[in-house]
């Protein structure tokens, strides 16, 4: 009998696992007790496995090790950071989607980096406006990545820096160029872009395969992930956890179970007022609140 391995699953199709240890890739099968569990291994889970007595032969899958974190879209176990892309425009840059995501990510144990798409498409004065905006992120602890002209090799290069002992995914809005930044950062891959695309997003990607693919010492996800999200995936009482910054100042509240909106002596209210917290990220907080509470979100003009 051959002796139990552990690795990454890398690649499932058709009922196949294939599992990396080191730089050796493996093909297996899972065992019939993995379904009795009801038990999905997902690309990215870490496995214990049995190879086949010969190289090409098939193995056997036996056992999921715990998982730090899953997402169901794109179906991917273990992410270690999330390329969080977003446009200076087409679509429109938006601080409260941005923070949509943030929220989401967190809640996942996923660290966000940021990289600012299609900067060559706006003003000067309203791309100093938006690198702004970033510049309140990097403090946060969001690293955040742009360049004009977007694409900038030097850029490229640091974003790749983020990858080693990594397991990397890419997310954002519709249409920020998620897969035209794959393409350029991980060449060979190649993802659908344009009207391919459209066509994947209107249900078809369900028959691709998630895949993930060495780049720059790590593993990226072939999927540029999830573009939308109605939901925030957290209570009410979780959301402020959701916010580092909240989270750094709110030991110096003065109710431990403060929710930031009208305590007296809060600490956050208070980093807001000295601009030490940005007053976006405190506005969609509120807002995300409104909503989370199931009543009609407010709006002001600013």
């Amino acid at each position: 009998m051959s002796e139990t391995l552990t690795g990454q699953i890398i690649r499932q199709v058709s009922g196949f696992y294939d599992v990396k240890v080191g730089a050796t890739v493996y093909r297996t099968r899972g065992r019939g007790n993995l379904r009795q569990r009801k038990i999905t291994p997902l690309v990215g889970d870490f496995a214990e496995f049995q190879p086949g007595a010969q190289a090409a032969d098939e193995g056997y899958l036996l056992k999921v090790l715990p998982r730090t974190n899953a997402l169901v879209r794109p179906p991917v176990a273990n992410i270690d950071q999330a390329i969080l892309v977003v446009a200076a425009a087409e679509p429109d840059f938006s601080l409260n989607l941005l923070d949509r995501f943030l929220v989401y990510l967190e809640g996942k144990q996923i660290h966000a980096e940021l990289y600012l798409t299609k900067t060559d498409l706006v003003a000067p004065a309203r791309l100093a406006e938006i690198t702004a905006s970033l510049a309140g992120y990097e403090r946060i602890g969001y690293r955040t990545f742009h360049s004009e002209p977007p694409f900038a090799p030097a850029l490229l290069a640091a974003v790749r820096e983020t990858f080693a002992n990594r397991l990397t995914i890419f997310t954002g809005q519709t249409g920020a160029g998620k897969s035209t930044l794959i393409n350029h950062l991980v060449p060979g891959l190649q993802l659908a872009t344009g009207e391919i695309s459209k066509a994947l997003n209107r249900g078809k990607h369900t028959t691709r395969t998630t895949e993930l693919f060495m780049a720059a010492g790590g593993l990226v996800a072939d999927t540029p992930g999830f573009s939308s999200l109605g939901l925030l995936d957290v209570t009410l009482d979780d959301l402020r956890d959701r916010f580092p910054e909240f989270v750094a100042v709110a030991d110096q509240c003065k109710f431990r179970s403060c929710q930031h909106v009208a305590e007296p002596q809060c600490a956050v209210k208070a980093a807001v007022a000295s601009g030490a917290i940005m007053a976006s990220r405190y506005e969609n907080y509120l807002q995300f609140r409104t909503e989370l509470a199931g009543q009609r979100p407010t709006y002001t003009k600013r």
